[in-house]
């Protein structure tokens, strides 16, 4: 199946700016594809907020401005509102932030969602798979 609109997931995206084994590899190689147009790469500005923390955290600030600067060129954000806090919280799934997640990627379209938590989104409609799984469709 060719997904149109891919949701990307913070875990996904850290793996590559924190350089974390054995997964950057798959996560460079997914970005990639979306910096040169072959897939339309998706996140919430919630994630990119978060993305921030993590990398600061981890690195240093600049550097992670600097990263944010870079992925905005190749993931899109997607807007956070408080429609999807309220659906999250009429929601029986435990993980709260990945069903925030979750009714993000589906407000906006999002085909495919990649995550390593595939287990926080089972239970949704949209299909989830791994960078790595996902690369071994293409």
């Amino acid at each position: 199946m060719a997904y149109k609109n891919i949701f990307v997931d913070s875990d996904v995206l850290l793996d590559l700016l924190l350089r974390r084994q054995p997964f950057e590899p798959f996560s460079q190689i997914l970005l990639q594809q979306g910096l040169n147009g072959s897939l339309s790469l998706k996140t919430s500005t919630l994630i990119f907020a978060n993305i921030h923390y993590m990398v600061a955290k981890n690195l240093n600030r600049q550097v992670a401005k600097e990263q944010l600067k870079v992925l905005t060129k190749i993931v899109d954000p997607l807007a956070f509102e408080s429609d999807d806090i309220k659906k999250a919280l009429d929601n029986e799934h435990a993980d709260f932030e990945d069903t925030i997640q979750y009714f993000i990627a589906e407000k906006n379209q999002c085909d495919l969602i990649i995550s390593r938590n595939i287990k926080h989104y089972k239970k949704f409609p949209i299909p989830v798979l791994t960078a790595e799984q996902f690369l071994r469709t293409l």
